[in-house]
């Protein structure tokens, strides 16, 4: 027996972590959030059976979506009114390459309900094109939105929020439950918009330092700062950089992790 469920003549595919919107309220709510305009270049990520691709549609002329599910592309390949107004890019959006969509000096506004998943490797690719990108809106797992908002010194904190943040501001938008799907997953839902910022607030001089100090500190949250860099930075250097050694790394600022990104880049070779 499949557990798969069949929706609008679909058959929503686990593999591909398929859960169709069908709320017309909050899909209305999403459609605003975004504010399509015709001369944006406007992509989707995994229209589905066209719960947002539709009123999206019905603003533009044109945008692009990328789906990977073949009968899902197929079906807006022969859709009444969108098959004329879509570029449809089948493929995996995790290995693809959204800077091929620029045009001129025109960022691109990205927006999807994402699988979840795959939802943070994705956000995590997508932070790669942050230069190319005006806005992102996105439908997420609820705590997959409080952890891309949250502060230091939460349970939430982690690498993803710090990367996020780092490169975007982040703004909770909505949240959905499970009832505005079919099939309900069984968690709360939530729409997140993700904006790139022009210019870096707390620019790094390695993206690699940065990450690793990243990876190394919420890796081992239990311990303390002093304890989990030992092998980096002192504990004077710590405390050179603003940084009490006897905290625990979820309480660090995203300033004071590229404090000790920069500083391990200047005083050591590449990570």
């Amino acid at each position: 027996m499949s557990s798969d469920q069949v929706h609008l003549g679909h058959r929503a595919r686990k593999r591909f972590g398929q859960n169709f919107l069908h709320d017309e309220y909050i899909i209305d709510g999403i459609v605003s959030a975004i504010n399509p305009l015709s001369d944006d270049i406007l992509v989707e990520i995994g229209p589905g059976l066209g719960a947002l691709t539709e009123p999206v549609g019905r603003e533009v002329d044109h945008f692009h979506v990328v789906e990977l599910d073949r009968d899902l592309a197929e079906r807006l390949r022969h859709h009444p009114f969108l098959s004329s107004k879509l570029t449809i890019h089948e493929g995996d959006a995790m290995q693809f390459d959204f800077g091929q969509l620029l045009q001129e000096d025109k960022q691109l506004r990205i927006f999807g309900n994402l699988p979840y998943n795959v939802s943070t490797p994705l956000i995590f690719h997508l932070l790669t094109f942050h230069d190319k990108v005006q806005d992102m809106h996105f439908m997420l797992q609820k705590e997959v939105v409080n952890r891309l908002a949250a502060g230091p010194g939460t349970k939430a904190y982690g690498r993803l929020t710090v990367m996020a943040q780092y490169y975007c501001k982040v703004v909770p938008v909505l949240e959905v439950p499970p009832s505005a799907f079919k099939p309900a997953p069984k968690v709360d839902s939530a729409v997140v918009r993700l904006v790139p910022y022009d210019v870096l607030p707390h620019p790094t001089t390695s993206l690699k330092w940065l990450e690793r100090v990243c990876r190394e500190g919420f890796n081992q949250r239990r311990k303390t700062i002093r304890n989990c860099y030992k092998g980096l930075l002192s504990a004077e250097t710590l405390e050179e950089l603003g940084i009490n050694p006897s905290m625990r790394p979820e309480g660090l600022t995203i300033e004071q992790f590229v404090a000790m990104a920069n500083w391990l880049d200047a005083n050591h070779k590449a990570a």
